[in-house]
């Protein structure tokens, strides 16, 4: 007997002053199981998404929720018939509590006006300790890692009695232990007779928790099939739509006997305790832990963003400022954050204003910025690292993820750093963009540079790094140059 479809989509299209984003979305899920929608930024699933959650209407084509045709003009009403999203963006209330964050709006009420705080935080705590998450339900959402707010919004999703859950990059921004929570979560709803449409750029998770597929490629659909008679090169040509070559970017990559940066029992009360380690001119140094190990903190404080308790950091020989990121760029670092729609970009902003965000010191003259410069330099960099873009004067939010994640680099790179910090530098963009940005890294390494790059991911650690520096509980556990250390014994270490 063949297994029911919750929802079908046919033919489904959207077009924005006349440019399609969508032209052909298709796609078909079944009761009790996953569904992964594949494709590379921009390949129109976003669009496809927001229009079967009703944050977008649809130019064209046939949506079907239980056999029955559907038409949400908002989220309201997916919600109401049983659709619940996890969104790749996170927008959370900073200053309400995560109880708040998660059931604004249906409140436990007493007397009908008056929220009952006290039930509102007991279902919270039987939520995520429901669903095994180790998020504290009145902390206030501000104070939150991304991972902790990624999984905060995670809850908000099941918190809804839900026949369809959607989640776009559900676990971008958290690590390996806890997509394996999230995952054991995922089955418990699909054993219940729930369907998942799931997206991620990281491939491995789909093997792994998905029962079918789709491809969508330049806003159209490729092709659909089970899961388990494909492998990650088939999923890729699909994507890509050609073979893609992965390059071992380590290969002839020699670090030079110098030490760029020179780090000695740095502590900060809370985040991490007594790290030490040194990084080598021409040296890619990979940090890899769990949630909560200290990785974004330890660099924020390097950076200058948090002040330590103990400790120095040098550069070059020469002692960082402390708590200053203003006089770290000009003593020669620069930072990619782990979120960039939120502290790396201004999105409403040109490509060209966020490229020359951090130069503008070595653009100007008497405080009047030099027009001619700033272009230029907006130019080679945009040429530099392949961005694509038809003018320079495009917001930055009009552009893809992977993109997007290259202006980051190209507005630390402006600055012309001897060392480069980047924190999720992969964050949430398809393969294709993955290893371009590796290239850049390699690059920048090989031109005399030196960079620590923060991941989630132990595989682009592995695959990247010349060390890797793990850390468990905010101290630091060893610092690996293993050639033949495993995904399996990064994990060990970091649990």
């Amino acid at each position: 007997m063949a297994t029911p479809l919750l929802l079908q989509a046919e033919h489904v299209a959207k077009a924005y002053a006349g440019i399609p984003a969508l032209r052909e979305g298709r796609l078909s899920l079944r009761a009790g199981s996953v569904h992964a929608l594949c494709g590379g930024n921009g390949a129109g699933k976003s669009t496809f998404l927001s229009i079967l959650m009703g944050i977008t209407q649809r130019d064209a084509g046939t949506i079907l929720l239980n056999g029955s045709p559907v038409q949400f003009n908002r989220p309201s009403e997916a919600l109401a018939a049983g659709i619940a999203m996890i969104t790749q963006e996170l927008e959370p209330i900073p200053y309400m509590t995560v109880a708040e964050n998660i059931w604004l709006g249906r409140e436990p009420r007493r007397a009908g006006c008056i929220v009952d705080s006290k039930q509102l935080n007991r279902r919270t705590r039987e939520l995520l300790e429901g669903l095994e998450f180790d998020v504290d339900a009145t902390s206030p959402m501000h104070r939150l890692s991304v991972a902790q707010i990624q999984l905060v919004e995670i809850a908000k999703a099941f918190s809804h009695d839900c026949q369809v859950m959607i989640m776009d990059e559900p676990t971008s921004a958290i690590g390996e232990r806890e997509a394996e929570t999230l995952f054991k979560a995922i089955r418990r709803l699909t054993a219940r007779g729930a369907g998942i449409i799931y997206v991620s750029h990281r491939l491995s998770e789909l093997a792994q928790i998905a029962d079918d597929y789709s491809i969508f490629r330049d806003g159209a659909f490729v092709e659909t099939g089970r899961m388990a008679v494909i492998d990650r090169a088939h999923l890729v040509r699909g994507i890509v739509g050609q073979e893609l070559t992965r390059i071992d970017h380590k290969v002839g990559r020699e670090c030079a006997a110098e030490c760029c940066l020179d780090v000695d029992s740095l502590s900060r009360a809370g985040e991490f305790q007594d790290i030490s380690l040194q990084l080598r001119q021409g040296e890619i140094l990979g940090i890899y832990g769990l949630m909560g190990s200290g990785r974004s903190e330890f660099l924020n404080c390097i950076y200058g963003l948090t002040t330590p308790d103990s400790g120095s950091v040098t550069l070059q020989g020469k002692p960082m400022p402390i708590g200053l990121p203003k006089a770290t760029i000009q003593a020669g670092m620069s930072l990619v954050t782990e979120d960039r729609k939120d502290s790396g970009l201004v999105l409403s902003g040109s490509i060209l204003s966020n490229i020359a965000l951090s130069a503008y010191k070595q653009l100007s003259s008497w405080s009047l910025i030099n027009a001619r410069k700033e272009n230029q330099l907006a130019q080679d960099m945009v040429k530099r690292l392949q961005i694509k873009t038809t003018s320079l004067d495009l917001p930055v939010e009009s552009m893809s993820g992977g993109n997007q994640q290259k202006v980051v680099l190209a507005k630390c790179l402006s600055t012309q750093p001897i060392c480069l910090l980047c924190d999720e530098p992969t964050r949430g963009i398809d393969e294709g963009a993955k290893q371009e940005i590796y290239h850049l890294l390699d690059q920048f390494v090989r031109a005399g540079g030196a960079a620590i790059v923060v991941s989630s991911e132990a595989p682009e650690l592995l695959h990247l790094s010349d060390r890797i520096a793990v850390f468990k509980g905010g101290r630091l556990v060893t610092i690996s140059s293993d050639t033949a250390l495993s995904q399996e014994a990064l994990l060990s270490l970091a649990s």
